[in-house]
This record gives structure tokens, sequence and C-alpha cells, in this order.
């Protein structure tokens, strides 16, 4: 892997891992599970993205890559339909 490779991945992973920090910062605030479901999908490809820069891996096209986001995503689209379901007991 080239060294401006290593440093844009380096970059992304950062980048994911000041993303969760800020959403579990809101979710210790609040006690939404919204904001803990997106801190651990951030957190989670802040560590995907770490595994990749630091390790000599073949390329990104592995499945586990794919597995990781697919996982990741999972958690974003789980939180987004949590939150606009309707509550029970909430008049609307």
């Amino acid at each position: 892997m080239t060294n401006l490779a290593s440093i844009l991945i380096g970059a992304v992973a950062m980048a994911s891992l000041v993303a969760a920090l800020f959403f579990l910062k809101f979710w210790r605030q609040t006690r939404d599970t919204f904001f803990l479901f997106f801190a651990c999908a951030f957190l989670i490809d802040a560590v995907s993205r770490l595994v990749f820069g630091i390790f000599e891996l073949s390329d990104e096209s592995e499945p586990v890559f794919y597995l990781t986001r697919i996982v990741m995503f999972g958690l974003i689209l789980i939180a987004i339909v949590q939150k606009n379901r309707p509550q029970q007991g909430r008049r609307q």
C-alpha cells in the first residue's frame, strides 16, 4: 500500500472515531438509543479502517470489509427505523 493511501485511510479512521465520540457524547446526555446505534456504527467503521491501514491485507474487496460495512449500515438503519416507529402509550 502506498504511503498516501495509508495516510488517507488513517484520516478516514480518525474522522469515524471522532463521529463515534460525538454521538456517544449525545447518548450520554439524552440516553436515546438512536445516538448509541450511530456511535457503535462509526466505531465499527473506525476499527475496520484502522485494521485495513495497519495490516497488509490483499485489498479492500475482501468479504470481511463488506461484512463490517453491512453491520455498520444495518445499525444505522435500525436506529432510523426505531426512531421513526410510533411509541407505545404516546398519542399522535
